[in-house]
């Protein structure tokens, strides 16, 4: 596979038609290869519009989401060099890199220990700064390092907890796939307030669920 002509079809062929025309966005999927965070098994799917799954043992369901998908949560994130960013769902790394080339410091969490390895041999290996992977449940967020710029949910929650909201500065933004099959919208969150926010839906999709996601009450006769 030529690896360029692959990435130069995928910003080209999806990203592009997907209303991604931000260039700090297109030239970022250029400069972190993708493939490098992709699982051997999956190589060649690397550049395709699919969601990939991962490694890891109790990680079912965990899969690296569709360029387009991640495209577009960067530019809606719109990122600053300023900025101090949490990522819940490490993954293979990859979503954590892009975020670090364009912020200060990121802080990725991933509850499967053997995900959140694979995610620290990655980013070493590709000489990404800056991004430090922990491990543990961050469905409520991280508060460890609150406030944050930027929230990232590289999954999908039945709704959007209050904790996870909190954390966000003044300011800050938080992208999410939030709702249950078959309907999930891609969501922009911007805290405008101490106690007010603004949502943004800003496209249909789907994605694996995080683990111990908040769900919502449900009326019970």
């Amino acid at each position: 596979m030529n690896l360029e002509k692959a990435r130069f079809n995928m910003v080209e062929q999806q990203i592009r038609p997907w209303e991604v025309l931000d260039q700090d966005v297109q030239d970022l999927l250029y400069a972190v290869r993708r493939e490098e965070f992709v699982p051997p098994a999956y190589r060649e799917l690397a550049f395709a519009d699919t969601e990939i799954p991962l490694d890891g043992r109790k990680s079912a369901g965990a899969v690296m989401l569709a360029p387009k998908i991640e495209a577009r949560a960067l530019q809606a994130l719109q990122l600053r060099k300023s900025d101090k960013v949490l990522e819940i769902g490490s993954g293979s790394g990859y979503m954590a890199a892009l975020l670090a080339m364009h912020s200060d410091r990121v802080w990725s969490v991933e509850i499967v220990p053997e995900l959140a390895k694979i995610a620290r041999e990655n980013l070493l290996r590709q000489g990404i700064a800056r991004v430090s992977v922990e491990t543990g449940d961050a469905a409520q967020g991280w508060p460890a390092h609150a406030p944050y710029d930027v929230i990232m949910v590289s999954g999908s929650l039945p709704m959007l907890p209050k904790p996870l909201l909190a954390q966000l500065k003044v300011g800050g933004r938080l992208f999410a796939i939030v709702g249950d099959e078959p309907v999930m919208t891609a969501r922009l969150v911007t805290r405008t307030g101490e106690d007010s926010y603004r949502s943004e839906d800003l496209f249909e999709t789907e994605a694996p669920p995080l683990q111990n996601a908040t769900r919502p009450d449900r009326f019970v006769f």
